[in-house]
């Protein structure tokens, strides 16, 4: 593949961390306690993909395939909140498609400011201002900044096209690209001249298309060989699909017929491969290279068996320009009705957002005798979110467990005291010993502390 284009790529994200927030009192002359007055973090900065006509190729995530937003800025005293991390916006073709690792769809982005937000930036933790309530006047604590994600993406993109031009390597397909439209792609004669797509505005009449010119097929192109599914996936969102046969080539077994059943097949095993029918696609067949003698002889002998096919038959040259303006407009007709058909158009700028997260607040797993795992977004968030090294903070996040309601869960489970409870995903999760005799919302001591735990170790 030329070094100027690419149209897979993977791409690997970190969207931006949570700024931590602050634990402060406010002090001044006279008042050393004023209360507290600790600002929130700021919120982490998403990574965001958006359609930018002027970008035509991936070939940059191969040069640079990790993109990271900003973090947020750390809370502090006098009620200051942290600034916010910049979200990062990245530019992709029109008509990339977004998977994750797995080869899941996760959006298709068609249309000028389309908007996907691959990597959603962490919140910022709270100050102990915003977390101080009649039980807790002055807490000592303040909440961490959650993580922002991560992920590793591949993209794809498929041409936006309104005509694909298909057929066998030679068939004269980038020539007649060049022949109607303003499209320079490279022309010799080998098999195999276009190793990438190209694209060629045409006019006829009122009605303006985008003809695409794109890698040649070879009988098994659906399974690989060749070019294979570099080309396929190019013709996957054409509204016509014109045939361009060689009416002149010399190759033992060739002609106008075989190469069109064989273009066909292959047309059709991607279909069932991919699960994008092109069966409803209109067909068209251009005859080529007339302007050579023979080639003119043989495309008048095929013709009425095409068209008893129920086929639109055009012979044309692209070296002479004879029939391309018949042939233009029957494309152009073809390009109308699909647009008519078409739904209304999406607008100019579309924000897409991964789903919530749906479902229970946690799930409870029984890993062992006296063992168990907690699941669920909640749970996870609040692990993230608390210092450990304040015994307030892990009172706090005792509480916030409490009322969620996994201490009910764990006694309806059959846990007994000291039981091994872990939280979070299995290999990266935080291990309690749960002790039901501690009671929440016991109250707070001095500032950090947490009478509860102090009960704790000195029974333990």
């Amino acid at each position: 593949m030329e070094a100027n284009f690419a149209d897979q790529a993977e791409l690997r994200v970190r969207a931006g961390n949570g700024g931590h927030g602050c634990a402060s009192v406010h002090r001044e002359k006279y008042k050393p306690l004023g209360g507290p007055d600790g600002g929130n973090g700021g919120r982490g900065g998403d990574v965001i993909l958006k359609v930018d006509p002027g970008t035509a190729t991936l070939l940059d995530f191969h040069r640079r395939p990790l993109r990271k937003a900003g973090d947020g800025k750390a809370g502090s005293g006098g009620h200051r909140n942290g600034a916010d991390g910049a979200d990062l916006v990245v530019a992709v073709p029109d008509g990339t498609v977004v998977k994750d690792a797995d080869g899941e769809i996760l959006a298709d982005l068609v249309g000028a400011g389309t908007e996907y937000v691959v990597g959603q930036g962490g919140h910022g933790g709270l100050g102990n201002a915003a977390l101080a309530s009649t039980k807790r006047k002055a807490p000592g604590f303040a909440l961490r900044g959650e993580p922002g994600q991560h992920a590793r993406l591949l993209l794809e993109l498929k041409t936006i096209a309104d005509v694909g031009l298909v057929g066998f390597p030679n068939a004269g397909k980038s020539s007649l690209i060049a022949a109607i439209s303003a499209a320079r792609p490279k022309i010799a004669n080998y098999p195999f001249t276009t190793l990438v797509p190209h694209l060629g505005v045409v006019e006829a009449g009122e009605v303006q298309f985008v003809v695409a010119d794109v890698p040649g097929l070879i009988p098994g192109a659906s399974e690989g060989r060749g070019l294979g599914l570099d080309f396929l996936r190019h013709v996957e969102r054409c509204s016509v699909l014109v045939h361009v046969i060689d009416c002149a080539t010399q190759d033992p077994g060739r002609d106008p017929l075989t190469d069109l059943d064989v273009i066909e097949a292959e047309l059709d095993a991607y279909d069932f491969q991919a699960g994008a029918g092109l069966e409803d696609r209109p067909r068209i067949v251009a005859l080529n290279k007339i302007d050579v003698p023979d080639a003119r002889d043989l495309a008048e002998l095929v013709a009425p068996d095409l068209e008893a096919r129920g086929l639109a038959v055009y012979p044309v040259s692209a070296a002479s320009g004879e029939g391309l303006r018949e042939l233009a407009f029957a494309m152009a007709g073809v390009v109308a009705q699909a647009r008519e058909a078409a739904p209304a158009p999406l607008p100019t700028r579309l924000v897409i957002r991964p789903a919530p997260v749906a479902g229970p607040d946690f799930e409870l797993v029984r890993t062992g005798d006296n063992a168990f795992l907690i699941r669920g977004h909640k749970p996870s968030r609040w692990i993230t979110q608390t210092d450990f090294g304040n015994d307030e903070a892990v009172g706090y996040l005792a509480d916030r467990l409490a009322k969620l309601g996994i201490e009910d869960a764990l006694a309806e489970a059959g846990a007994e005291p000291g039981a091994q409870v872990l939280i979070g995903d299995e290999d990266d999760a935080v291990v309690f010993d749960w002790d039901p005799t501690l009671p929440t919302g016991a109250g707070f001591g001095p500032r950090g502390t947490d009478p509860r735990l102090e009960r704790g170790s000195q029974q333990g």
